[in-house]
């Protein structure tokens, strides 16, 4: 019996020394595989870095880009599209206007009654219809006869608090967020259908063939269709809507940011030192200009293998890397790529790895946020959200704070390149410096649900735009939320570039001429014009039928009397180009009335 009982105690022994020998190493393995997980972090946090040295140099390459985008087209990575907004909602404007935003599966149309200074935005509405799939696939009339339709509908519920002007068609501002070559104010020629519309028709086939045919033409030959009374006034997308709500409530505001899903920035430039642009300078000075800096690429940007590969993939490779790297669409998505990494190298979330954790955009940024922002001592919203979205249950306290950390470093790198962007538009516009007696106060508008909704990434860009700037520059910028961009503002622009402000100024100054008249003898009056008239060479003035005798246009004297003339937009010959960038009357005008023209001296 003594045997057996000691043959008993050394097996016994033997096992439990087994056993041990197996924890052990298998806490060994887990070691070695979460320290290789931590190696996978603290390599990609490195990579990631943007000390401030390295966003100075973002900030100058985004300068250098805007120089170059407003030299020549496609001079540079950003577009530096000129949108023909020269006129900015001051906050005078009064009237009922509506908007229209299409730019998915849904479209808003929306209308405001502005009561100018003292009343600003009186009432507002909207309404939010759903495009039927066959639409979406068909032709450019079908959509468009629709989208009139729902126009008309909303326009017939106009009821108490707004007041249309009687005798005057209404006026819409149309966002439209599809790719666009804008022409003008109000007309802009499709370029490419996306966001799930596929509509190959005659339409497109129009800008296929260089026919100007556009989509506001489309849009207006619909609504008359119908016979409703209501015309585009402006042709917009929503970073210009947010640059124009900012601007209608606080003067100051130069630029606009939108941090959404996708990102982009607009600011006000000085029309002269636009070179690439061969206009009419405005009568303002200044031109609205929709840089398109998604596109933006430069050597500084702290680009990792996980931003090479997503790239790679996607459906534009090598185009809008700085999108890629500081929107919505992508930072979930790029988690998600490291925790891949992790799980396949590193075995982080076990043996198996998440087969969820291989489905692209699986992971969205919003997700990312909620567990970015999680405060619970046992981060109870990150295993919420890794058990939901990538199906991994019973995660330990220690990989969901790795969870965070790497939120924490994909958001902080996006927010902190979106402020060296706004330092680099600041820079362009002379802004980021404080000179001796000047205090202007710049106000940059931001727009977008990440800015919005993800506090981390809002509370880090605005830290990082202070620390950038320095205490004294920093005193006097700021930024400002601007809401509904796509909306209100292009409601906004349409007011700004209502066709009937040059008409009611005219009335006022005929009003004020007639009373004169009564009490002193003078010549017979000048002919007033719609808009200041260049001085222009006969031979690039080709008139146009008179269409009327009696005052067709509404300016006061017949044309009878004088001749109409259409000026051209831009001279058709270099020779011209040039003979008009010496011509100090260069001014915006489509049409003016006057006895003669004389040429530019």
């Amino acid at each position: 019996m003594g045997k057996v009982a000691v043959g008993a105690a050394v097996v016994c022994a033997a096992v439990t020394c087994a056993a041990a020998a197996l924890l052990v190493r298998r806490r060994l393995k887990s070691s070695r595989r979460w320290a290789r997980a931590m190696v996978i972090l603290k390599e990609f946090e490195e990579k990631c870095d943007t000390p401030i040295g390295k966003l100075r140099q973002v900030a100058d390459a985004m300068t250098v880009e805007m120089h170059a985008g407003l030299a020549s087209e496609g001079g540079s990575k950003l577009k530096m599209l000129i949108s023909y907004v020269d006129n900015l909602p001051t906050g005078d404007e009064k009237g009922l206007f509506y908007a229209l935003d299409l730019g998915g599966t849904n479209f808003r149309v929306l209308r405001v009654q502005l009561g100018g200074k003292e009343k600003r935005v009186i009432k507002q509405e909207f309404d939010e219809v759903s495009i039927p799939p066959h639409l979406m696939t068909g032709t450019s009339e079908g959509l468009f006869d629709f989208i009139a339709e729902a126009l008309a509908k909303f326009v017939a519920t106009e009821g108490e608090g707004f007041h249309p002007a009687p005798g005057r068609l209404r006026e819409l501002g149309f966002t439209f967020s599809f790719p666009v070559w804008q022409t003008s104010i109000a007309s802009g020629t499709l370029i490419k259908w996306t966001k799930g519309f596929s509509i190959e028709d005659a339409f497109l086939f129009a800008y296929m063939m260089q026919v100007e045919q556009d989509v506001v033409a489309e849009l207006t030959k619909s609504v008359e269709k119908i016979g409703l009374d209501m015309r585009v006034t402006a042709l917009v997308n929503d970073t210009i809507g947010t640059l124009a709500g900012g601007r209608y409530h606080n003067p100051h505001v130069i630029a606009a940011v939108i941090l959404g899903t996708g990102t982009n920035a607009a600011y006000v430039e000085r029309a002269h030192a636009i070179p690439k642009w061969h206009g009419l300078l405005p009568k303002s000075g200044e031109m609205v200009i929709n840089m398109e800096w998604g596109n933006f690429r430069s050597s500084h940007l702290p680009l990792t293998e996980y931003d090479q590969v997503l790239d790679a993939e996607s459906l534009n490779p090598g185009e809008q890397i700085f999108e890629k790297i500081i929107s919505g669409m992508y930072l979930g998505d790029i988690v998600r790529r490291v925790l891949l990494k992790m799980a396949e190298e590193a075995a982080f979330f076990g043996d198996t790895v998440p087969h969820k954790l291989r489905i692209p955009f699986v992971l969205r940024t919003p997700d990312m946020s909620a567990m970015h922002h999680d405060s619970s001592p046992d981060l109870r919203v990150v295993g919420s959200k890794l058990k939901d979205i990538l199906e991994i249950s019973n995660t330990s306290l220690k990989v969901r704070k790795a969870v965070v950390a790497l939120c924490d470093i994909v958001a902080t790198r996006g927010a902190r390149l979106s402020a060296a962007g706004i330092l680099g538009v600041l820079k362009k516009l002379g802004r980021d410096t404080v000179k001796d007696g000047e205090k202007h106060k710049s106000v940059v508008a931001l727009d977008g649900g990440l800015f919005e909704h993800y506090t981390e990434f809002r509370v880090c860009m605005e830290s990082t735009l202070d620390e950038l700037l320095g205490d004294e520059v920093a005193e006097h910028i700021s930024v400002e939320h601007s809401n509904d961009g796509s909306g209100i503002g292009a409601a906004l622009l349409a007011a700004s570039h209502s066709h009937y402000l040059g008409i009611a100024a005219d009335f006022r100054r005929r009003s004020s001429a007639a009373s004169q008249s009564r009490h002193t003898a003078a010549a017979p009056p000048s002919p007033t014009l719609l808009r200041p008239a260049p001085l222009l060479p006969h031979h690039i003035r080709p008139a146009i039928p008179n269409v009327g005798r009696q005052d067709p246009i509404g300016i006061g004297f017949p044309v009878s009397t004088y001749r109409l003339k259409s000026v051209p937009l831009l001279p058709r010959t270099k020779r011209h180009r040039s003979h008009f960038s010496h011509c100090s009357s260069w001014r915006t005008s489509l049409y003016t009335v006057n006895r003669s023209f004389a040429p530019c001296t």
